[in-house]
């Protein structure tokens, strides 16, 4: 138990604290006080939040007690991430923050750098961004908090994840779900994850539905998700100081008795003490401090009205700064006795920058490519293949790869992975359940928001993964996409973050064979929003068979520090390239294959470009058509499997220099180009590039419905009959033979209209078709 002085120390370091994140919001010069505060002291823009501060540093202060006590790996995961100050503050108490930032060090010239750094140009940001020493979980978008400290602790079984939860947060839906981890969490080889639900009572502006009902529904939420919660709640330091010591210390009690084997509910704490608890109780007469308008800045017009300053200086020294810090500005023993040293600080954890992170040990691709043949004649599952391959990966790395999906792991064909384990569960299993296992290496929870978090807090501790999803539903996590990938290019500016193991998405499932599920199954647009983001770290790949997959993939899963979105089809779908021939394609991103052209070594009268599995079969199966109807045409046929290709050279890391497009697609030619998702997307990509004019992009228009596969490739446009046709309409020496040939193609199109309103299938010619060249020709 903790004793006088253990409390009174927690309280010194506590003060220190908020004083360092008062000070960050408001001071540019005078860090210790020595002087009256005056204007020319004082930031001329305020930016920042108060108002979850003290619970945060508060929290910091007590973990560090029993850090210092028992030797404990804890790695502090805030959600309100907006709180930074506090956590900025911990870090230079601690000396890591400085050790990162070396203007910044534990003296007064290293305070002011700290004050002045803080939200403001060439400084640092208001959030937990990749700055901040410790830091996994920026918090500038709510809901994430619970998900990345359970997905840390997997596989990480010395670990503690503090997880300090905002009542504002935990209204968001990826946090309301997030409270399902006991149910998946292993007791003794994945660490500990402790909520800490923060009630302060208010939001921005309005008071949170947790902090108005009754503590009694509160706990008995969480204890129905598998949770034994505490109550800790005061406005007075020295009785909450008690209460969270005994509650934190029963808490890791808990903990070490689950990892021993005890089956108990896992310990949860709920912290009620007032927002913006130690600023000013009231300005102009108005209550403060314990209400929303402590969220940000409690004293907003410090510069120019002396009420306000009198109020902000009378503030700061209630901490007694002169009694945390020396006249040099360096921490006091006091205030230092409560920092861990080395790695046990939660802000050197190693964890925390990746440290330990190693690669995968990856099977041999050529064991598990297949044999295509001639090409365009024969069938396999894409999907399929791949799951033998990641199987062996995880054979290879059962420690270190983990696999997420809502619910659509064996759906997407990749249930050779269940060979080898099994979908994780710790709850009773029921009599017809099938591959549960508690130690199971795959995790299948119907919250997309709860895959990609897990995945994401797996990630960004060091290890790697794969979320496997349908792809019109890739879109509910189409936020956290955007914020993983801006804190990955803040990242790569600190050498001392470890570059983190690849975020792969296997996007399946997709628009074109979503035909029995109809119209909200069918949305490519994913792959726009990834490439919309920063192009140091988006990447987009759109692999035509198997064999491409399975380099793409091998690809992606060597690499560190992208987001890689990876769309296949998982059904039987014809194969083009052999091992080596799919090698080099992927190397290079797209080409020509010449076994589909007619250009032979000349110019072509036009090309036919290609894009993703389903537009590529429509693509062949229109370039035979236009061999057998017009013999003397020359067409080139383009493949594209890296999308980043397309863009130019000075927008995207991948793109290919103007003089290496138009070798490919020619300057002036007509280009027509069957692609996977939505036909803007490559006309953004390609806008500047030379003979965008003939660029003519046949893709998703959003028709779709519960059809045959063909007919939904009709309804879109990028058929075989409607890509030839259009192929035709671009070649003006034709215009004499293009009636007929106009009329040839609809008919055909018609027939396989009516036959399958008819029967509900599409023709034999569509279903049963393959390439009819000459094999001499391949």
């Amino acid at each position: 138990m903790a004793n006088a002085n253990d409390l009174e120390a927690v309280d010194a370091w506590w003060r220190a604290a908020n004083y360092l994140s008062a000070g960050q919001l408001y001071l540019l010069d005078n860090p210790l006080l020595t002087e009256p505060l005056r204007p020319e002291h004082l930031k001329r823009r305020l930016l920042g939040h108060w108002g979850t501060v003290p619970g945060l540093t508060l929290t910091y202060a007590h973990l560090n007690r029993l850090i210092l006590r028992d030797d404990r790996s804890v790695l502090f995961v805030a959600g309100p991430g907006h709180g930074a100050a506090g956590l900025n503050a911990a870090a230079w108490l601690e000396g890591s923050y400085g050790a990162r930032h070396p203007g910044a060090a534990r003296d007064a010239a290293g305070m002011r750098e700290l004050f002045r750094q803080f939200s403001f140009p060439g400084g640092v940001p208001s959030h937990a961004s990749p700055h901040l020493p410790g830091s996994i979980h920026e918090g500038g978008e709510l809901g994430y908090s619970l998900a990345h400290a359970t997905g840390a602790v997997l596989d990480n079984p010395d670990l503690i994840a503090v997880c300090v939860i905002g009542d504002g947060e935990a209204e968001t839906g990826p946090l309301a779900t997030s409270w399902n981890a006991p149910a998946f969490l292993h007791p003794t080889q994945d660490g500990a994850v402790l909520p800490i639900l923060h009630l302060n009572g208010y939001k921005i502006a309005n008071p949170t539905v947790l902090g108005r009902m009754r503590r009694d529904d509160v706990t008995a939420l969480l204890r129905a998700h598998g949770w034994a919660p505490t109550v800790v709640a005061g406005d007075h330091p020295v009785k909450v100081h008690e209460q969270y010591a005994a509650a934190l210390e029963s808490a890791f009690e808990r903990i070490d008795d689950i990892r021993a084997g005890a089956r108990t509910e896992r310990p949860a704490i709920i912290l009620e003490t007032p927002k913006g608890w130690t600023c000013p109780a009231r300005v102009n007469g108005v209550a403060v401090e314990g209400t929303a308008r402590s969220h940000q800045i409690p004293l907003d017009a410090v510069h120019d009205n002396p009420y306000h300053r009198a109020l902000l200086e009378e503030w700061l020294r209630s901490y007694h700064p002169e009694e945390l810090f020396g006249a040099d500005g360096a921490p006091v023993a006091a205030v230092r006795k409560l920092c861990p040293e080395g790695e046990l600080r939660m802000s050197a954890n190693p964890v925390a920058h990746a440290r330990d992170s190693v690669d995968l040990r990856l099977p041999d691709v050529a064991a598990h490519t297949v044999d295509v043949g001639a090409p365009a004649t024969r069938h396999a599952e894409a999907t399929k293949v791949l799951g033998r391959y990641l199987r062996d990966t995880l054979t290879a790395n059962p420690r270190r790869m983990l696999f997420f999906s809502p619910d659509e792991h064996a759906s997407n064909r990749l249930d050779a992975v269940l060979e080898v384990t099994g979908r994780r569960w710790q709850l009773e299993p029921g009599p017809a359940d099938e591959q549960l296992a508690p130690d199971g290496r795959v995790f299948e929870v119907l919250s997309e928001h709860l895959c990609q978090g897990w995945l994401e807090g797996y990630l960004l501790t060091g290890r790697h993964g794969v979320f496997s999803t349908y792809e019109a539903f890739a879109h509910i996590v189409d936020s956290m996409v955007v914020q993983h990938a801006k804190w990955l290019r803040e990242a790569s500016r600190y050498h001392w973050r470890t570059t983190i193991p690849s975020l792969n998405y296997l996007v399946t499932s997709h628009v074109w064979r979503q035909d029995h599920n109809g119209a909200s199954h069918q949305d490519p647009g994913f792959i726009d929003h990834v490439l919309s983001k920063r192009p140091e770290v988006g990447r987009v790949y759109l692999p035509p068979d198997a064999n491409c997959l399975l380099h793409v993939f091998d690809h992606c899963l060597r690499g560190r520090g992208r987001v890689n979105v990876v769309v296949a089809g998982k059904q039987p779908a014809l194969q083009y390239l052999s091992d080596e021939r799919a090698a080099e394609h992927v190397a290079h991103g797209l080409g020509v294959w010449n076994w589909a052209s007619t250009d032979g070594a000349g110019e072509p009268d036009a090309v036919l470009a290609c894009a993703g599995d389903v537009p590529t079969q429509e693509a062949l199966a229109a370039a035979a058509l236009l061999r057998e109807l017009v013999p003397d045409l020359a067409v080139r046929f383009v493949n594209v499997v890296d999308l980043a290709r397309l863009f130019p050279p000075d927008r995207h890391p991948h793109g290919i220099p103007d003089r290496q497009y138009a070798e490919l697609f020619t300057a002036t030619r007509p280009v027509v180009f069957a692609f996977h998702g939505y036909p803007w997307l490559i006309h953004q990509l390609t806008y500047r590039r030379p003979g965008h004019d003939q660029l003519h992009v046949h893709g998703f228009h959003d028709n779709g419905t519960t059809t045959t596969p063909f007919q939904m490739c009709a309804m879109n446009g990028i058929d075989r009959y409607q890509l030839a046709l259009a192929v035709l309409e671009q070649v003006p020496r034709l215009a004499d033979r293009l009636g007929r040939l106009r009329e040839h193609l609809l008919h055909l199109l018609h027939a396989n209209t009516v036959h399958a309103e008819r029967v509900g299938a599409d023709l034999p010619e569509i279903t049963d078709w393959v390439w009819p060249g000459d094999p001499d020709h391949h």
